[in-house]
């Protein structure tokens, strides 16, 4: 059923000019006159996008992050704020697009989904933009299948980055970048919070819509399995990571399945009200951020040189 699923939203990539590969270089600080805020977006394939509504709500305050990093369906969201699209313009895209814009099927070895036309997709809508050109300093986390270490991409490619970093083993193929091959960065880290806390921001919110590994919604298909997999996976880690966020929020998703993109407008509106609730916590600490960094300037100022 899968296969046939997938085969009928085959269709023919398309074509960019080359740009350099998506790279690991040194993860910079942002230097701003307000608190940074750091986003921290996790997987949870069509979980994610609860994260516009996450977007949607904090916009809404004024809460506009500096930095975004995300790992699956978090990388796919965050690759596009990064890059200019606010929160109207994300949920106009997400409600949307179709599941064969981002699905190409090839023959089963390793992987059903090729990944190119999620490449592509990114790649269009951010006029094939590379990561360090984006407006918002950008990060996607993936999983070196080889060595089994994390692979945090801040330079390059941006879709490509966005494809290594969403691809789920045995579904995706994996992504050969440089010579080696990548998949879905939620094996190792699904909310990747300590990749944000390096680039020293002021405030770190991190979105979690994973489902629970004890959720009693049913598994119905493939997708659903292999999710459930990485998140038991991913659980413990996860759990560690995310007490190093500064605010952290959970959208109520779990009854949505791996592939239900009939449940978009669904999870952005549990997306909009979970960040909603977690607004005060935000707005509490961006005032205590903002006035620490008056009093710090204006010590400097009254200090003998």
């Amino acid at each position: 059923m899968l296969v046939l699923t997938l085969a009928g939203c085959a269709t023919q990539p398309i074509v960019f000019k080359d740009v350099v590969p998506p790279e690991a270089a040194k993860l910079r600080t942002v230097q701003t006159g307000h608190p940074v805020v750091a986003l921290v977006l996790g997987g949870g394939a069509s979980r994610g996008f609860a994260h516009v509504g996450v977007i949607k709500a904090l916009e809404q305050q004024g809460v506009k992050p500096d930095i975004v990093v995300g790992t699956s369906a978090g990388s796919f969201v965050g690759a596009l704020y990064a890059g200019g699209y606010d929160a109207v313009a994300l949920e106009v895209i997400a409600l949307g697009m179709e599941q064969a814009q981002l699905r190409d099927v090839t023959f089963p070895d390793r992987g059903f989904v090729k990944g190119e036309l999620m490449q592509d997709f990114i790649n269009q809508y951010l006029d094939n933009r590379s990561i360090e050109n984006l407006p918002r300093r950008y990060a996607a986390v993936a999983t070196d299948l080889q060595s089994g270490a994390m692979m945090v991409f801040n330079r390059g490619n941006t879709g490509m980055a966005v494809r290594a970093s969403s691809s789920i083993p045995g579904i995706f193929q994996p992504v050969n970048i440089a010579g080696r091959e990548y998949v879905d960065g939620g094996v190792l880290s699904p909310v990747p919070v300590r990749v944000a806390r390096q680039m020293k921001p002021d405030i770190i919110i991190a979105v979690d819509v994973s489902r629970k590994p004890d959720s009693a919604v049913e598994i119905r298909d493939t997708l659903d399995v292999l999710a459930q997999t990485l998140s038991i996976m991913g659980k413990e880690s996860s759990q560690v990571e995310m007490r190093e966020a500064d605010v952290v929020i959970r959208p109520d998703v779990s009854e949505i399945g791996t592939i239900d993109f009939a449940a978009r407008k669904l999870a952005i509106e549990m997306g909009e009200k979970a960040a909603q609730q977690s607004l005060p916590r935000i707005l509490a600490l961006l005032r205590e951020k903002r006035q620490r960094k008056t009093e710090n300037t204006n010590q400097a100022k009254i200090s003998p040189q």
